[in-house]
């Protein structure tokens, strides 16, 4: 579980307008809302948000609010990054104040680990599932989820149900759901000589 700081400024502005004025001065709008609280409307810097979030875990990240008031010292997670659809800059933030008691929901990627027999053999790796949702506490939330595929053969697959997860993590998929595949034909034994 990745753990950094972040450091937010009460935003006065509000709306459409107030925003734009915000991105023209370089800076992110942004809200924070949880359990027991009134939302509150932050500023924060792109830098700031960008090496808060640049580890491993990304948007899953638990971040200590610095400042801002009532909120210095909560723990947030970001829970929403609306993006330019074109320059892929932030335009707005949304954080949810946690308890370390709830449980929450997060996307989380899966990690292929090894080279299955089934490629070395001529198969092909179908790989449909890159990243599952699942709901745990926020001290539980993994990096990724590794799945080893060394002994996966031609014509088999490797399942949600199959998934070797800690205690208090759950998949919020059908288990039935396929991970990773091999596909292709195995190779037939050659004819015998007549």
């Amino acid at each position: 579980m990745a753990q950094n700081e972040i450091t937010l400024q009460p935003r006065t502005q509000s709306g459409k307008n107030g925003c734009r004025q915000l991105r023209a001065q370089g800076l992110i709008p942004g809200v924070v809302y949880g359990k027991g609280i009134e939302s509150t409307s932050v500023t924060l810097h792109p830098k700031e948000l960008g090496a808060a979030l640049s580890g491993q875990s990304g948007q899953n990240t638990l971040l200590t609010i610095k400042g801002c008031g009532s909120l210095d010292g909560s723990l947030v997670i970001v829970t929403d990054l609306l993006k330019d659809p074109i320059k892929r800059n932030v335009k707005h933030v949304d954080f949810h104040k946690l308890d370390m008691a709830d449980k929450i929901r997060v996307h989380v990627p899966v990690k292929l680990v090894g080279t299955a027999i089934g490629v070395k053999e001529g198969g092909m790796l179908d790989f449909p599932t890159h990243s599952l949702d699942i709901e745990c506490l926020p001290g539980q939330i993994p990096e990724s989820i590794e799945v080893d595929i060394t002994d996966l053969t031609i014509g088999h697959s490797i399942h949600v149900s199959d998934l070797k997860l800690t205690q208090g993590v759950k998949v919020l998929l059908d288990g039935r759901a396929s991970i990773v595949s091999i596909l292709g034909k195995a190779k037939e034994d050659a004819p015998a000589a007549e």
